[in-house]
C-alpha cells in the first residue's frame, strides 16, 4: 500500500480543534465536516489538497480532544497520509480505528518542506521525498494494524473478519 502527492507541513502542537473547529462538530456528515479541515490554521488546505496529498507536522500532532472527528476529516479530504515527529496518544489511537495512514518520523517531519512530492510505502516504512531524491525510514505498522488501516478502519476490518490480529 502507497501513497504519493504533494506535502502540507504544520508546526508542533496542531490540536483537534484545529484540525476540525469545535464549532463544526453538530454537523453529522463527514463530507461537510471535512470542508472546515485546517481551516484555523490554512484557509487554502481544503482548496489545494488533492487524494493522496500528504501532511507533515512537529510533535505532538492531534492533541486535545479525543474526539475521533480529527483523523476523520483528514482522511475525508483525502489524505493520504500524516507523518509527524510525534502523534498525540489518542489521536494516534482514533486514526488507526478510521483507517488513517500515520507515520512517525522524526527525520522526514523536520527535513520535508511545503509542496514538495512524497511517497510513502506503507508496508516497509520507506518515505521518499521524490523533490530532493532523500529517503526516510519510519517504522511500519505491523501487519494486523496495516490490514485495519487498508480495510478503512477497525469497525470495517472485522465486519470483513480480516483482521488477523
Amino acid at each position: 500500500m502507497n501513497t504519493q502527492g504533494k506535502v502540507f507541513k504544520y508546526p508542533d502542537n496542531v490540536d483537534t480543534d484545529v484540525i476540525i473547529p469545535a464549532r463544526y462538530l453538530n454537523t453529522p456528515d463527514a463530507k461537510e465536516l471535512a470542508l472546515h479541515c485546517m481551516e484555523d490554521i490554512d484557509t487554502e488546505f481544503v482548496k489545494k489538497v488533492q487524494t493522496g496529498d500528504v501532511m507533515v507536522a512537529g510533535w505532538n500532532f492531534g492533541c486535545g480532544s479525543s474526539r475521533e472527528h480529527a483523523p476523520l476529516v483528514i482522511k475525508t479530504c483525502g489524505t493520504g497520509c500524516v507523518i509527524a515527529k510525534s502523534f498525540a496518544r489518542i489521536f494516534y489511537r482514533n486514526a488507526i480505528n478510521i483507517g488513517l495512514p500515520i507515520l512517525e518520523c522524526e527525520e522526514a517531519a523536520e527535513e520535508i518542506q511545503a509542496n514538495d512530492e512524497v511517497k510513502v510505502d506503507f508496508d516497509t516504512g520507506v518515505i521518499t521525498n521524490v523533490t530532493t531524491g532523500k529517503t526516510y525510514q519510519a517504522q511500519p505498522f505491523p501487519p494486523f494494524i496495516q490490514n485495519i488501516i487498508k480495510c478503512g478502519g477497525l469497525l470495517k476490518s472485522l465486519k470483513e473478519g480480516t483482521n488477523n490480529g
